[in-house]
């Protein structure tokens, strides 16, 4: 089935007009594609050409831009509805549009004629990592890059990749410039994948279809107005702040727990219980399970989408925000990762060995979201760092509570 048969929506296009509306149902019309290519896009470890476009179709790469751009202008809950829908189909790819679509909040960062130069249609795709790995020495126009970075989600698939260094002048650690002064100045460089050496390193047991394969550059000349800064947003507002790139992420979990709900639920219609010959819809063990894992998903559904609807109206008032209102977004996020593993590890025991069979998505579910509990943002570092804002304390991980480092 070809993605234009599908969404009726020409390949890379990129409907930046979409209304969010539209962009969302073309995501929940994608999914169930997404669904029936799950396996190969997990044994081809990286996504097929055609559901790259396909994500591109929907518009999902051109919600983070602003209206000034003809971005579509959608709020951190409806993008991360879009996410949501996308994951419901397949985790890889829902991880994959969550990473790419970030090129409209990097173009805020930066000043718009470069800006617009490196990111010159709105359905460009970004992949990398931001942790300064990196080392850019500073030298006349801009800086000499070398580094190596891992975790490089859709850089098999990206038109632009971002990079995160610590800037050198004349050998020495730069310090940060104001307002955030002290530490060593920390900038994002952005460049095209061809500028990079990428290394097929990406061999996991879960979100194998992300292609989040590590990359490396020597001597890379990068222009200082193609690098930015999270503290010194060149066009403020309430989408500039450090944890923007982070509000979407929870879609993909959410998402993940509800296919694997849904898959149980449907099963249970044709189940019976060996030991008690007793029909699964009427098995008091069975319903218990079911309904405390939708218990534990409308709660963590809930703290995500009440959270980033809370937080984008102080934004966007210029309140100042107190401490437990910044905590509760990073707090929900890591609560959504940790609770959708709960959830589907729950469903796996429940369906017990039928789960470990092909073509179960059970299994690759749970990798998938043992996977993602790795990443930097589901860690304890994060609920430490909560812990010291609400009792001033110095936080592990500011960035997550959308602090400057």
């Amino acid at each position: 089935m070809s993605v234009s048969s599908t969404l009726e929506t020409p390949a890379g296009t990129g409907p930046v007009s979409a209304t969010p509306a539209e962009i969302l149902a073309r995501a929940k019309a994608a999914a169930p594609v997404l669904a029936a290519r799950a396996e190969e896009i997990e044994e081809a470890r990286r996504l097929p050409d055609d559901i790259v476009e396909l994500l591109r179709s929907t518009g999902v790469f051109s919600m983070a831009y602003p209206a000034f751009w003809g971005g579509p202008v959608l709020t951190p809950v409806q993008q991360t509805e879009v996410i949501e829908a996308l994951a419901i189909g397949d985790a890889s790819a829902a991880w994959c549009a969550m990473v790419g679509m970030d090129s409209g909040l990097f173009a805020g960062f930066m000043a718009e004629p470069a800006a617009r130069e490196l990111f010159p249609d709105l359905d460009m795709i970004t992949a990398g990592a931001i942790p300064p790995k990196g080392r850019a020495d500073r030298v006349p126009g801009g800086y000499r890059v070398s580094g190596e970075w891992q975790f490089g989600s859709g850089i098999t698939h990206c038109d632009r990749v971002i990079a995160g260094v610590l800037v050198y002048r004349d050998g020495e650690p730069e310090p940060n410039p104001q307002p955030v002064g002290g530490r060593a100045h920390w900038r994002i460089i952005v460049a095209k994948p061809k500028q990079f050496e990428i290394s097929d390193t990406w061999h996991t047991t879960g979100l194998a279809g992300s292609g989040s394969r590590d990359y490396r550059a020597k001597d890379l000349f990068v222009p200082e107005e193609h690098t930015f800064s999270f503290a010194n947003p060149v066009v403020p507002g309430p989408a500039a702040t450090p944890d923007s790139i982070l509000r979407t992420m929870p879609g993909v979990p959410l998402g993940v727990a509800r296919a694997a709900l849904d898959h149980v639920r449907e099963m249970a219609k044709k189940r019976v219980d060996r030991p008690t010959r007793q029909p699964w819809p009427h098995n008091y063990r069975v319903q218990m399970a079911i309904a405390q894992c939708e218990m534990d998903l409308v709660v963590a559904r809930h703290a995500v989408y009440g959270t980033l609807r809370r937080q984008w109206e102080l934004l966007n008032s210029g309140a100042e925000i107190p401490p437990d209102e910044q905590v509760a977004v990073a707090l929900a996020r890591v609560n959504a990762f940790r609770a959708a593993r709960t959830i589907v590890s729950t469903l796996f025991d429940l369906v017990t060995t039928a789960a470990i069979y092909r073509p179960s998505p059970l299994d690759r579910w749970l990798r998938d979201l043992n996977a993602m509990c790795q990443h930097a943002t589901v860690q304890d570092q994060i609920v430490q760092s909560a812990g010291a804002i609400l009792l001033g304390g110095k936080p592990q991980n500011p960035i997550a509570l959308g602090l400057p480092e």
